[in-house]
């Protein structure tokens, strides 16, 4: 039972201890109209900002849609180029791993040329800066978070202390 503790005691602390701006965000594909036909997908992503680390979501039927990743040319002629391999299940992930445009297409049929494309831009993951301390005032945040992960530690090693004894 003890080590059951320690265990879900070390998760929580680990997972509260993990910065919110390390962790990405997902991005459903046109909302809860997912990866479909007549749905302009260029509004959609207007005005939200992708980062590395976060993910796009693709949800649509199985074999009746389908996620190509392109280039600028394959996205505006709506052909990928050979060997392409297509994602169709229906429930596609894609991390975004880089900075830069993006381009994906559905390649079934006409479904890209009447408008089921998406391209976005991703930006770089930028870490936001501590704000500066007031003058005549230190600065609690040390600019870094090992001393918050050190004390959180020795907590959960004081916790599992007084439950052992």
């Amino acid at each position: 039972m003890a080590s059951s503790i320690i265990f879900v005691t070390l998760a929580l602390v680990a997972a509260a201890s993990v910065p919110a701006s390390v962790m990405g965000t997902d991005f459903m594909v046109g909302d809860d109209k997912g990866w479909t036909l007549n749905f302009d997908y260029q509004t959609w992503a207007d005005g939200k900002q992708f980062y590395v680390g976060d993910r796009l979501v693709f949800k649509y039927p199985e074999s009746v849609h389908n996620v190509l990743k392109v280039n600028g040319t394959g996205f505006q002629q709506c052909a990928a180029p050979v060997g392409t391999v297509p994602l169709a299940t229906g429930n596609d992930v894609i991390p975004l791993l880089a900075p830069g445009r993006k381009w994906y297409i559905c390649g079934v049929g006409k479904h890209c040329a009447i408008g089921m494309k998406l391209v976005i831009t991703v930006l770089p993951k930028t870490e936001s800066p501590a704000p500066a301390p007031v003058a005549g005032e230190a600065s609690a945040a040390g600019g870094s978070i090992a001393p918050r992960y050190c004390a959180s530690i020795m907590a959960v090693f004081g916790i599992i202390a007084m439950v052992m004894v």
